[in-house]
């Protein structure tokens, strides 16, 4: 037989401590799990889950789900509320389902379930759903305090959509921003080389004046530095171009990470002569698969990144080998960046605002060395150790499996 309940007499203080609890200035999670707690001190609920729609109800989602005392050792196996969810979406009404006849040895097997769909601008929001497992049934005054319950998970679903649109807006004008000094960033990096190639240009091509070789050779060289800041412009512009779309090619093979760094450091050497480095490396560091052009571009675009915002600054690289991945510590002697900036710097177009040096560049360099580790399922991280300038640390696998190369490969 169908068990049925006493009439539920919940008082006025209690209606107000909930929707107090739900009006708390506190993350969403944190209001549900007291909401429910103090809930269940005044009403039997053994599960309850909340789902959420994508407002096509082609499809919802748990984003919330809580298991009580009774039946909690058997939470992973039994209902919760899929189907009902569904149909009250689907409806856009409470759903109540009940069992006809009840099994005491397995009560677990016969849940009382109730839904209650959630709707703002007639666009459904959420749909939750309270169980018991066994019974009793749901009296009409059960019903009216899980439908207040509802309604107070409701507003404070619906302020937690209000605060992810409000930092989805945040981000959209802070990309905005971004986009916005990329724009100015770049007229300007264009124009300066190309304002110093076409005078020098036309000053050597004047025909009343003659100048001495090695005035011409001054000339030259400015023409050769800023043609080559434009070349760099353009290829990283190409470079994050291509990796935002997945276009970039990589050719995939054995790698010796501790050559490939010396010989990226003594290409560096040779155009900045009184460029200290420091290199500490385990004495065997195991090969790893990859492609040897792209690291040797993240090791460049770091040395540059130091050369730039921390000139004369001594360099230092380790490697160190640590299981099943090869770490690469590099770090300079720099002014560092500002802790609030470090979680913004691998993003495109980032330029430290509170930088004094004036420098050539784009912020695309480091965005670049995290897609181009990321590609080869490596992590890359930037920190400022007290006493030292900026840091990085590079972490790449090695003894890959062979479904982790066809993964790299894929990519």
């Amino acid at each position: 037989m169908q068990k049925t309940t006493n009439s539920l007499d919940i008082s006025a203080s209690t209606l107000c401590q909930l929707s107090e609890i739900a009006s708390q200035d506190t993350s969403w999670k944190i209001l549900l799990d007291n909401l429910f707690t103090f809930t269940r001190k005044n009403f039997i609920i053994d599960n309850l889950a909340i789902f959420q729609s994508d407002n096509s109800i082609k499809r919802l989602d748990v984003v919330y789900a809580k298991s009580f005392g009774r039946g909690k050792t058997g939470e992973a196996d039994v209902s919760w509320g899929d189907s009902i969810a569904i149909q009250a979406a689907q409806e856009k009404k409470m759903i109540y389902d009940f069992p006809k006849e009840i099994n005491d040895d397995d009560r677990l097997s016969y849940p009382f379930t109730i839904a209650f769909p959630f709707h703002s601008n007639n666009d459904l929001l959420s749909v939750i759903v309270f169980i018991r497992f066994g019974g009793p049934a749901y009296s009409e005054a059960d019903i009216n305090f899980l439908k207040f319950v509802s309604e107070q998970v409701g507003f404070i679903l619906q302020k937690k959509l209000l605060l992810d649109y409000s930092e989805k807006i945040r981000k959209q004008l802070d990309m905005t921003d971004l986009q916005q000094n990329f724009i100015n960033t770049i007229s300007h990096e264009l124009r300066n080389p190309l304002g110093f190639i076409k005078g020098y240009t036309t000053t050597l091509l004047r025909e009343d004046t003659q100048w001495d070789k090695l005035t011409q050779t001054d000339f030259l060289r400015i023409i050769e530095r800023e043609t080559n800041h434009l070349q760099e412009l353009i290829d990283n512009l190409l470079d994050s171009s291509r990796l935002q779309s997945g276009q970039m090619s990589f050719d995939w093979q054995i790698v010796r990470l501790d050559s490939l760094i010396r010989d990226e450091v003594s290409r560096a050497r040779i155009n900045n002569p009184n460029l200290e480095f420091h290199l500490d490396f385990d004495a065997v560091v195991p090969p790893i698969h990859g492609d040897p052009n792209r690291l040797a571009q993240v090791i460049d675009n770091l040395i540059n990144n130091s050369i730039k915002y921390a000139p004369g600054a001594d360099i230092y690289i380790t490697i160190r080998h640590t299981g099943k991945t090869i770490l690469v510590d590099y770090r300079d002697a720099g002014p560092g960046l500002s802790e609030k900036y470090l979680s913004q710097i691998f993003e495109r177009f980032f330029r430290d605002p509170d930088q004094s040096i004036k420098v050539h560049g784009s912020g695309l360099g480091l965005s670049i060395c995290q897609e181009i580790i990321e590609k080869h399922l490596g992590e890359i991280s930037a920190s400022c150790p007290p006493g030292w300038g900026l840091s990085f640390s590079i972490h790449l696998p090695v003894d890959l499996e062979s479904s982790s190369l066809n993964e790299l490969e894929a990519k």
